[in-house]
């Protein structure tokens, strides 16, 4: 390191200085995506703002310069703090505190107001002319500010001539700042490859980063109002849920409701688990659902063994309790787990606590949400899709999901579970309602008219039927085995 760094002195100097900047920006990186992350996504941005492309690219752009400029910011700093020594409290307290809300502020705008209210900055952010866009320009504005003062002050303190003047110091790159040197490339790569991984999980990223492109489709028939239909109810990256599973399967596991080895061979018979769900038995999984259509039977059968096990009050009045309770799909149904009869495990574990609001949440919207292979509400569990639907909302409200966001992810995952009937209910509702699939109210759509199977068929099928030359052959639906 001595010889290298004696031959190379003068290159020291800047690579250290532009070391800190790149582990300066990695980290903010890290920073902003894990606060979008609270409550929205990159996938959600983009297809929330992609008729608005004024607004995503104003959004892109303001928080690539935000990056840069934070990058900039900290080495000048460390520079002027080496060279000049620390700066006074008075000039440069406005700008640090400026630094840090242009952090802050530098989130989803909209989405990012749980950490703005840390700072006395809560709702309404949605209500501004610009949907919060002003926020982010204004963080941008409060991180070139530093950069402006801190130079001025550098080109000041060069010129400046009397006893009032700091002395100068060794700003350059010295073999004892070796340490620093290695903690900021540790940095540097550490975030880096942090925020790679986090970022290859959205869905859109996955999809660029595998093809090139984003928001592709090898989806066509060749007719046009239809294979829109399929790519807005089956988007081909993917629903980006706001639940995770966090430790629901390994419990369940550990209680035997799912048998290990038996789902391994089941899934081995068919070519194995999705590279997302490799660990999903063993290990916790922290990261939000990412729903595609290759992984959504899986967890059909992971959120079945949850709804179907996982203790409610409420469950009490199901219309399965009786002595046909080991008879349904659902609970006869269920051989993947230690027991022979999947009834044995009726209502039996908290697999997921839920508060008393909690509770009486989801069994609210249980008893108001439908699947296409029957006639009977959620909460009347009686086939694997009532079930893993009963398991996502109790998922969904432990983890403080709302009640309209909780009607959301219910329509999302039973679109993947029974894609052809909701593929025909977004057409039902753009020609005959005049509604796009993404302005329609969830809640209706999961309601008996529309998501039961005797209403779909008076609602939906009878009207779609009319329309010739609309549907092609059917894409095919869910079914109630394992």
């Amino acid at each position: 390191m001595g010889k290298i760094f004696k031959k190379h002195k003068k290159l020291w100097t800047p690579l250290f200085y532009v070391l800190i900047g790149l582990a300066s920006s990695s980290f903010l990186v890290f920073v902003l995506y894990w606060s979008l992350t609270l409550n929205s996504s990159i996938t959600a941005l983009i297809e929330n703002t992609a008729v608005e492309p004024l607004y995503l690219w104003s959004y892109a752009l303001l928080t690539l310069g935000t990056i840069i400029l934070f990058g900039i910011n900290v080495p000048l700093f460390v520079y002027r703090w080496r060279k000049f020594g620390p700066p006074k409290f008075k000039l440069h307290s406005g700008t640090g505190l400026g630094t840090l809300f242009g952090v802050l502020a530098s989130a989803c705008p909209v989405c990012g107001s749980t950490l703005l209210s840390v700072i006395g900055i809560a709702g309404g952010l949605a209500t501004f002319p610009l949907q919060g866009l002003e926020l982010k320009a204004l963080s941008f504005g409060l991180m070139a500010l530093p950069v402006w003062l801190t130079t001025r002050e550098l080109k000041s303190f060069k010129n400046c001539k009397g006893e009032s003047c700091p002395v100068p110091r060794n700003g350059s790159f010295e073999k004892k700042d070796t340490p620093y040197f290695l903690f900021s490339l540790l940095v540097f790569v550490a975030f880096s490859l942090i925020s790679f991984d986090m970022l290859s999980q959205e869905p859109v990223m996955a999809s660029f980063l595998s093809n090139g492109t984003v928001g592709s489709s090898a989806s066509s028939t060749g007719n046009k109002l239809y294979d829109e239909a399929v790519l807005k109810v089956l988007p081909e990256s993917g629903f980006q849920s706001k639940i995770y599973l966090g430790d629901a399967v390994t419990k369940l596991v550990k209680e035997g409701v799912i048998d290990k080895e038996k789902f391994e061979a089941l899934y081995g018979d068919r070519g194995g688990l999705p590279k997302e769900l490799s660990d999903v038995l063993t290990k916790p999984a922290k990261k939000r659902i990412i729903l595609t259509q290759e992984n959504s039977q899986v967890y059909v059968n992971l959120l079945w063994a949850l709804g179907l096990s996982n203790y409610m009050s409420t469950n009490k009045e199901s219309p399965v309790v009786g002595p046909s309770l080991f008879n349904f799909a659902s609970t006869g149904g269920w051989t993947l787990g230690k027991e022979q009869n999947g009834g044995a495990y009726f209502n039996k574990f908290k697999i997921v606590p839920l508060t008393s609001k909690q509770e009486e949440l989801v069994t609210k919207i249980a008893k108001n949400t439908y699947r296409p292979c029957c006639n009977n509400s959620t909460f009347f569990q009686d086939c694997n899709h009532g079930s893993a639907l009963l398991g996502l909302l109790q998922l969904g409200a432990s983890q403080g999901l709302s009640e309209k966001q909780l009607y959301r992810e219910s329509l999302a995952f039973n679109s993947f579970w029974f894609p052809d009937t909701y593929i025909k209910t977004a057409l039902y509702f753009k020609i005959l309602k005049k509604t796009d699939w993404q302005n329609v109210d969830p809640k209706e759509v999961m309601g008996q008219d529309y998501s039961s199977i005797g209403g779909w068929i008076k609602n939906v099928q009878s009207e779609i039927a009319k329309i010739p030359n609309l549907i092609p052959k059917p894409k095919g639906g869910g079914s109630c085995g394992t």
